[in-house]
């Protein structure tokens, strides 16, 4: 028989089935969660919010009204999912702040009224009324320890009710079946909530029936004395020599609920893996700053954890739905506007099983693709980036897209923050994340913040060309420290900010590569030697970027071939250029004048057997591009500007390491002159005339000159290992 509404005979909905494994906080407020100061509750708050699978429970002497003004507020209070108010007489529904009744019917039986409670005892004129206090089942009053007496309990008990006395102070008399842990009891007896699934938390003497449950629990460290007297000895009670909520986020770490936060957290815009082929897969290249983050987790016990975005689309699932939100987005219920906290929850455990596939400690924040576009794309790479290579004429300002960096900035913040140990240290790359500093300053005054720049970092009038250029620089002299490749990069970040309220220090710091392991892999693929006669290789290994240089590049050569007929046929240029993340417009313009002009100079000078430019636009595995180093007789850097460019000392390592004599030529302009300038040929990549002539020298010069230019060059790589860069950078950070 079909079901009519309305007809009691017809089918029950069946009751929610109970959590397989719940985790349930249940806490005191004042003294307890509003205990502490702003840093460790918001360092709470985050901690909840990265975990909605945690339902927190108030149990509270206050009031309703009183409740809802705290979570009006205060923004640093946790939404609860229930409320047990008034010393345990009230409990109330947190969503919709309704009360439940038959909960509290059962712990308001017998109850004889407030008004009758207060004739009833009046001739204890050692009461005082709670007269500003909304009471709801319960009467409230302030009482001194001494005046706590056996004739007046004698009196509460003849009425048939209960009391507490708390703080020494407040005396509140209640319903005989009420109390926190009596209502707390019923609740979860509600929802089948186990005790191993409660963590109760308290300070006052009121809390104590909490701690009687057979619950966790967690005893302030500004706790009433006599509340961890009367806690029965075999508790497990976790007792931390913390107040508030320092004390609530310590028990939930050790009990596993929620992850610990790290004395060391570095920030940075991208993940050290890639996903690919249904796996996350670690850089193809060994060196630069994800392989060289990547050995500090891996060298090292350090108690930290990688902070780092995720792109929509790279998240595997792992049982989550599959909406029409990305990937990477947590997803939403539209009907209330908030995130559902079940789909938070899968959520979140998709995103933690990335981490543990990685075996790094990471901490994922999910960005979608077109918050991606804004920031990264359009504020990154067309506003800021152009400054940095010191070419603003190609800046491009879009307020949407700024704004979009501003957002990711501010969850680059609270991310770093809600993973931030109590006076962490909190170490920042790059300019994508400029804001952060001034935002951790203001919400983490404890961080030790610093941050290395890995670009050039321009000279000060050209960061003035950047339309926010003021907000920078007072989010960057919130800085304690600032790294570079360079003293020349140091110096224009000083002067960038002489005219601020602080100057953060500033070291320098240049980074290599894993010599050892390039050296290894080159002795082990050496190639058999080339004829005499073989064309000279001229080799470029750069990511496309007009910073780089590739247009200038090919007009130079076609220049020498022009100029030097009997170079036509002797030499190739092999440009190994992956294209960028698509979506960059400034590098599909440059992309397509590159293949133009490469096509042109081949279409120009080829015979049958031969043409100039050997153009790979694709991505190698690291193997491969140590092939082509042993392959090359030069090797020709042309950045523009450039923080470092590691491909030269990857260079000189695989050549030294197998006996060859290739020339570096390398751009004046790069990180690396600074070291490697006594031996190395130095270009102008402005000049055309200058990129003509260094290069014809390097492919003209005389084998023994370049075997002591070879040698010379392997004598300069002197830099620490990569793990051991990144710990000198944490050690400065701290003690700066």
């Amino acid at each position: 028989m079909a079901w009519i509404p309305g007809d009691q005979t017809g089918p029950k909905p069946a009751p929610p089935l109970p959590d397989a494994n719940p985790k349930v906080l249940v806490t005191d407020l004042d003294g307890t969660l509003l205990g502490g100061d702003d840093t460790d509750r918001r360092r709470l708050r985050a901690a909840l919010e990265r975990h909605p699978e945690v339902t927190v429970v108030f149990a509270t002497g206050r009031g309703l009204p009183s409740v809802e003004r705290i979570l009006r507020d205060d923004p640093l209070v946790p939404r609860p999912r229930w409320i047990i108010a008034d010393v345990g007489a009230s409990v109330i529904d947190g969503v919709g702040m309704s009360r439940v009744d038959l909960l509290e019917s059962r712990l308001r039986l017998g109850w004889p009224g407030r008004r009758r409670v207060r004739s009833a005892l009046a001739a204890f004129t050692e009461l005082v009324h709670q007269d500003a206090v909304a009471q709801d089942g319960r009467c409230s009053f302030y009482l001194r320890p001494e005046q706590l007496s056996p004739q007046l309990t004698d009196a509460v008990r003849e009425l048939g009710c209960g009391w507490t006395y708390s703080a020494d102070r407040y005396f509140d008399v209640l319903p005989a079946a009420a109390s926190k842990g009596n209502a707390l009891a019923l609740l979860a007896r509600k929802h089948q909530w186990p005790m191993e699934s409660l963590l109760v938390a308290g300070d006052s003497l009121n809390d104590l029936s909490l701690f009687l449950l057979g619950a966790h629990g967690v005893l302030m460290g500004n706790a009433e004395p006599a509340l961890g007297e009367r806690i029965p000895h075999g508790a497990t009670v976790h007792r931390p020599d913390l107040r508030g909520a320092a004390a609530i986020l310590s028990a939930l770490e050790n009990l596993g609920w929620v992850e610990r936060t790290a004395a060391v957290v570095v920030g940075y815009h991208r993940p050290p893996v890639r996903r690919a082929d249904g796996g996350w897969r670690p850089p193809l290249s060994p060196n630069g700053i994800l392989p060289t983050l990547r050995s500090l987790f891996a060298t090292t016990d350090m108690d930290a954890v990688w902070a780092t975005s995720l792109v929509g689309g790279e998240a595997p699932h792992d049982g989550a739905p599959q909406g029409d939100a990305p990937h990477g987005e947590p997803p939403h219920d539209e009907s209330h506007g908030r995130v559902s906290l079940h789909a938070a929850a899968l959520h979140a455990a998709a995103l933690r099983s990335a981490a543990r596939e990685t075996g790094l400690p990471l901490a994922l924040l999910p960005v979608t693709s077109a918050q991606w576009t804004g920031y990264f794309h359009r504020a990154c790479k067309e506003t800021l980036w152009p400054v940095l290579m010191s070419q603003p004429e190609r800046m491009r300002h879009d307020p949407a897209a700024w704004t979009q960096y501003e957002t990711m900035n501010n969850r680059f913040a609270d991310h770093i923050s809600a993973h931030a140990a109590r006076d962490a240290t909190v170490w920042l790359h790059d300019y994508n994340l400029w804001l952060v500093p001034g935002l951790l300053r203001a919400t983490r005054p404890d961080l030790r913040l610093g941050l290395f720049h890995h670009t050039p970092f321009p000279p000060p009038e050209t960061f003035a060309r950047i339309p926010e250029a003021a907000r920078i620089r007072d989010s960057l002299a919130c800085l304690d420290w600032a790294g570079f490749h360079t003293a020349v990069f140091a110096d224009h970040f000083r002067r960038t900010l002489a005219d601020g309220p602080r100057t953060p220090r500033t070291g320098i710091h240049p980074l290599g590569i894993d010599r050892p392991m390039v050296e290894s892999l080159a002795r082990s693929r050496a190639p058999q030697p080339r004829p005499r006669d073989a064309a000279a290789l001229i080799l470029s290994v750069e990511r496309l970027d007009y910073a780089k240089a590739p247009l200038q590049k090919i007009q130079a050569l076609s220049t020498l071939l022009a100029e030097r007929p009997e170079l036509r046929g002797r030499l190739r240029f092999r440009l190994v250029c992956p294209p960028p993340e698509p979506g960059i417009r400034a590098y599909a313009t440059t992309r397509e004048a590159l293949e133009r002009d490469i096509t042109a100079l081949n279409d120009a000078w080829r015979t049958d057997s031969w043409q100039p430019v050997d153009y790979i636009p694709r991505a190698l595995p690291f193997a491969e591009v140590v092939d082509h180093y042993l392959a090359a007789d030069v090797l020709w850097v042309t950045s523009l500007e450039d923080g470092m460019n590691l491909t030269a000392k990857e260079f000189i390592a695989a050549q030294a390491a197998t006996g060859r004599s290739g020339v570096l030529v390398l751009s004046r302009s790069t990180g690396a002159a600074s070291q490697l300038a006594p031996t190395a040929l130095l270009t102008d990549p402005r000049s055309p005339r200058d990129l003509v002539d260094t290069l014809h020298r390097a492919l003209t010069m005389p084998p023994g000159q370049r075997r002591t230019h070879m040698t010379r060059l392997a004598g300069l790589l002197d830099d620490p290992s990569p793990a051991a860069w990144a710990h000198r950078i944490i050690t400065a950070i701290r003690q700066a």
